[in-house]
């Protein structure tokens, strides 16, 4: 019986051996054709391109015609109100130079016949003189009229010609117009015939690289290379340290090289200084030596021609490329606790979502019990929001200086609905707006991002602030976004055009929180400076301050113009925000309060703080009814009241 195991087990293995091969054969006889099939798609393509060139081209040159007559209309008005404003006084100066020509005209006159009736007598010699003055005043305002004159003629002219302009440019503007609409379709028509074919001929490519791939002919910087230099190489190549000037954050600042040259020489991996130092482990400097076989992938990929993959744009970071990986798991039972950087009461009340490591826990708040474990998430989850309807959960998480994600689970059963962006380095706040249709995202990166929740693209990327942008929030009609960022300034945008609407700088110190008032014109914002400002969004004007304890991070809006909120003075607080009276107090927790959450329907308060401790508040009376350490298996030393 052993011995027929022993065959059957034997018999499996070689024809896995077999099915193997077997697919490499085939893999092997498809790829001239592939690349054949490839060929001619690239071939298509460029076919189309002096049409499509020569599409864009004349687009170009048409609205460029609307521009420049529209340039020159708005210069020929500008010219008209100069030229009316000049003509006045011109004007004036003819009637004035008119008006001395006339007098010394009369005096002149005058003069010679004084002149003449003194001739043979003794007043003939100062008569003469004065003649000869008045003739010579007459000569010279005759002079000042003929240029009075010609001053104003050049301005009359320019004054018709710029008039006469305006009448017609409408029309040419129109006609213009015209000329640009009437060539929309044939260019749409081109655009999207060069667009299917630049599809088509990516598409084959990609099908013929995933079979060299597979071959082990190529080797591909995507999802082999990429994990390799994010993981091991970028901390010290990046945008902002970049060692050596070698940024290593894309492919193409890869290829760029650094300060001693190129780091990547195509086919030639002994002629690559990148290869030569991860070969001798000068690189990565003082750190661990890749391993042997990593430094093969990058060898190999190297002498295979350094190519990037198809369809992957060169200017991509490396963390949005490389292959989404399942985050490390979470430990079982802690043996510390981390701080609660972020809570939130479900909407129906009957849970309480805490930060945790690599997870974000739901509590039971009634009794502090642990319902459910959301896992698969980065380092440090800084916030997460409930949807309306409490079914999905947005988790803004990131691991510093490494990356930042934002995910969409289901609360039901913690499963990921959506990896919905990864970035290089970690995500602050997330935000749906009030119809639920979008989310808003505020990352370490400087920039705020918005997407739609249902196809989960991105609609826009705002790249406004100078520093960390650490919360985002949306007004109560969705129209505008509002941030709190670490240059000091709070900034409100356009939700739709993404266009700047506000700066406040009024806290002069780092801004965490931001919350917009029911009004929407007005915003409420929370900093290191010890301060809530209420500021109103047309002047970016401060309204009134609210003094704290300590840094107030994070603050939590209400819809009747309060808020809650957590500070460093170990308090969590609930705020009038329209008249800056302090409603509420919580505490004192033993360590700063990072986060608090209120829910109306059950009266509960919850705040979290920097030792893990949760604690569970009424609010009529602000006694504490639940106390726990928010961590899983870690021992729970304080009893609840």
């Amino acid at each position: 019986m052993q011995r027929l195991t022993n065959i059957l087990i034997l018999t499996a293995a070689v024809l896995t051996l077999a099915q193997g091969a077997f697919a490499q054969d085939t893999l092997e006889q498809k790829i001239p054709e592939q690349q054949k099939v490839a060929d001619e798609a690239v071939a298509r393509k460029v076919a189309a391109e002096p049409a499509i060139a020569a599409a864009r081209a004349t687009a170009k040159e048409r609205t460029a015609a609307v521009a420049a007559l529209r340039v020159e209309q708005n210069k020929s008005e500008a010219s008209v109100k100069d030229a009316e404003g000049k003509l006045p006084k011109l004007q004036e100066a003819i009637k004035k130079a008119t008006e001395e020509r006339a007098k010394a005209e009369a005096e002149a006159a005058a003069a010679a016949k004084a002149a003449l009736d003194a001739k043979g007598k003794e007043t003939e010699q100062a008569e003469a003189e004065k003649s000869k003055l008045a003739a010579e005043k007459l000569v010279a305002t005759t002079k000042g009229l003929e240029e009075a004159l010609k001053g104003v003629q050049p301005v009359e002219e320019g004054l018709a010609n710029a008039r006469k302009l305006i009448a017609e440019q409408p029309a040419k503007v129109k006609a213009a117009e015209a000329a640009v609409a009437a060539f929309q379709p044939e260019l749409q028509a081109i655009e999207t015939s060069f667009a299917a074919l630049s599809k088509e001929a990516v598409a084959r490519q990609i099908d013929l690289e995933t079979s060299l791939f597979a071959t082990g002919r190529l080797v591909s910087f995507a999802k082999q290379v990429a994990p390799i230099f994010s993981q091991r190489c970028l901390a010290c190549h990046n945008a902002r340290t970049a060692k050596g000037r070698l940024n290593m954050e894309n492919y193409a600042n890869l290829m760029k090289g650094g300060e001693s040259g190129p780091s990547i020489v195509a086919a030639k991996p002994l002629d690559s200084l990148l290869q030569t130092m991860i070969e001798d482990h000068s690189m990565p400097k003082e750190a661990d030596a890749l391993l042997p076989e990593q430094i093969a992938i990058v060898k190999k990929w190297i002498e295979t021609g350094a190519r990037l993959d198809a369809g992957v744009a060169p200017t991509a970071t490396l963390i949005t490329i490389i292959p989404k990986l399942v985050q490390p798991m979470p430990p079982e039972s802690y043996r510390v606790s981390v701080p609660v950087m972020a809570l939130a009461f479900s909407p129906d009340g009957n849970l309480l979502a805490t930060s945790g490591y690599r997870e974000v826990l739901l509590w039971n708040p009634a009794d502090g019990q642990l319902v459910r474990r959301i896992k698969n998430l980065a380092e440090r989850p800084h916030d997460f929001e409930f949807s309306a309807d409490g079914s999905m959960l947005a988790v803004a998480a990131g691991t510093p200086g490494q990356m930042g994600e934002v995910k969409l689970f289901n609360v039901a059963d913690g499963a990921l609905i959506a990896d919905l962006f990864t970035t290089d380095d970690e995500v602050f706040s997330v935000a749906f707006s009030p119809d639920g249709t979008r989310l808003a995202a505020a990352c370490a990166d400087r920039s705020v991002r918005l997407f739609d929740v249902a196809t989960r693209q991105q609609q826009k990327l705002i790249e406004d602030h100078a520093d960390w942008v650490m919360d985002v929030a949306w007004s109560p009609d969705g129209k505008k976004i509002a941030t709190a960022s670490r240059d000091k300034t709070s900034k409100v945008f356009d939700s739709t055009t993404g266009e700047s609407q506000a700066t406040f700088n009024g806290h002069a110190q780092p801004v965490f929180g931001v919350g917009f008032l029911p009004d929407g014109a007005t915003l409420a914002t929370s900093g290191r400076d010890n301060r809530v400002r209420v500021w109103a969004i047309a002047e970016a004007k401060q309204a009134r301050e609210i003094a704290v304890g300590g840094e107030v991070f994070r603050i939590t809006m209400q819809g009747d113009g309060t808020a809650f909120s957590g500070s460093a003075d170990k308090f969590a607080r609930h705020h009038n925000l329209t008249n800056g009276a302090q409603v509420k107090q919580f505490g004192p927790h033993d360590d700063w309060v990072y986060a608090a959450s209120y829910h109306a329907g059950s009266k509960r308060v919850a705040s979290g703080s920097h030792d893990g401790q949760v604690r569970i508040w009424n609010y009529d009376d602000g006694k504490e009814l639940v106390r726990f350490i928010a961590a899983p298996g870690l021992a729970q030393p304080i009893a609840a009241k």
